[in-house]
């Protein structure tokens, strides 16, 4: 176990939660169709509970891009670090998105609506307006970034010359999943909160590479890119002037 696995791991059993509670409520079917929004929300958080419990002793469970990158930013990670830790939020995202797919294999099969196919992936606005959707994501990821900053601890030693910040696995798992929990249930119906670039990307990819049919929207891709980096980089300009 390495942070590299630790990260790919704990960010393959979150999006295989997380994106699995948008197949079970979205997909013609299955026991939770049509369950809803709450319970879509309540699932994602205990989805990063899980994936925080499983990497946090190790890479200090970043599972998350821009969670790297606004540690590094305040001083708080290695820059040496961030592009092992972002390639390995990239693939554990694929891979728990292609664990969807197996899972719902025969559900996806019935399902008729495109669009419901694509949520169990990726996120997508519920009013398209680029500048609007991008605020939305940049103020979500905001709220998710300044608040891991003030969570995260000093460093975790991840080899025996190399500290880490620990991230969000600082004072357990709990107090990330309440935040993500209340950013999705205030914050998260106006674009499906990605708050994470490798959490939308690389499911993206998948669906774009797996036989579901359907546009993978890749016109759109860029917004849970982009607002979720500004966000990130509005909560260490503010942390940095504060601290």
């Amino acid at each position: 176990m390495t942070p590299f696995i630790a990260e790919i791991l704990g960010t393959m059993v979150m999006i295989l939660l997380g994106n699995g509670v948008v197949a079970n409520v979205n997909l013609k079917g299955t026991n939770g169709n049509n369950s809803g929004w709450i319970v879509i929300a309540t699932a994602w958080a205990f989805a990063v509970f899980v994936g925080v419990t499983i990497a946090g002793p190790i890479s200090g469970a970043h599972l998350n891009p821009i969670v790297t990158l606004g540690l590094a930013l305040i001083g708080k990670f290695s820059w040496s670090l961030v592009p092992t830790y972002i390639l390995g939020e990239m693939i554990g995202a694929m891979l728990g998105a292609f664990l969807v797919w197996l899972s719902h294999k025969d559900h996806f099969a019935i399902t008729e609506d495109e669009g419901a196919k694509l949520a169990c992936f990726s996120t997508g606005p519920a009013i398209k307006n680029n500048v609007s959707n991008i605020i939305s994501e940049a103020i979500a990821s905001f709220v998710l970034i300044f608040s891991v900053f003030y969570i995260a601890g000093p460093s975790l030693s991840i080899a025996s010359d190399t500290n880490a910040a620990i991230g969000l696995g600082t004072v357990g798992a709990l107090p990330v999943a309440i935040v993500v929990w209340a950013i999705g249930l205030s914050l998260g119906g106006t674009t499906g909160y990605a708050i994470n670039p490798a959490r939308d990307l690389g499911p993206r990819i998948m669906h774009s590479i797996l036989p579901i049919k359907g546009s993978s929207n890749w016109g759109y891709a860029w917004i849970p890119i982009v607002g979720p980096i500004i966000g990130a980089g509005l909560a260490a300009a503010l942390y940095l002037t504060l601290n």
